[in-house]
């Protein structure tokens, strides 16, 4: 069986979406993990981690940007566009190219903003954790994920007329 170029593209696409699946599967089983863990030590022993409350606001972080990520792959943002639907389907699709156009001038916006931030916290050599984690490591997930978020936007926005919004094709 031959491996076309429709395949090849599927193919990346479903293992990216097992890797999104997977980071955002680990990150939040181990937020799971931890905030029980520190439950548990607190009421049982009166102690818990002294780092465990900063660990989870910033898997709280890379789990909203996981997600964001890995809504923005399928389509399946937030999206305040009711008109859309009771347009005809050319003008439908104009307008679904147009918010996505503009999605990825906001994300693409929002990576060198959050590129220069990271960049400013390695400059500044800021800690996390009680100087377990450089800041920067932590803050990673700002611009890559707006980063992919751009691209897969832009990638909707060119892709070719037949179908309103981008999608997966579920």
């Amino acid at each position: 069986m031959s491996d076309g170029p429709a395949g090849t593209p599927g193919r990346v696409s479903r293992a990216v979406r097992a890797v999104e699946t997977a980071l955002l599967a680990g990150v939040l089983g181990a937020m799971v993990v931890l905030a029980a863990t520190q439950i548990v030590l607190r009421n049982g022993w009166g102690a818990g981690f002294d780092w465990a409350d900063e660990a989870l606001r910033l898997m709280v972080l890379w789990v909203a940007m996981l997600g964001a990520v890995a809504a923005s792959g399928e389509q399946r943002h937030v999206s305040i566009d009711a008109l859309s639907r009771y347009l005809p389907a050319t003008l439908g699709r104009v307008v679904a190219r147009l918010l996505n156009a503009v999605a990825t001038g906001v994300c693409a916006v929002l990576a060198w903003y959050s590129w220069r931030f990271v960049a400013e916290s390695w400059d500044a050599g800021e800690m996390l954790l009680g100087g377990r984690l450089p800041a920067w490591a932590a803050e990673s997930i700002l611009p890559a994920a707006f980063a992919i978020m751009a691209l897969r936007y832009a990638l909707a926005t060119l892709r070719l007329p037949g179908r309103a919004t981008g999608g997966t094709g579920h």
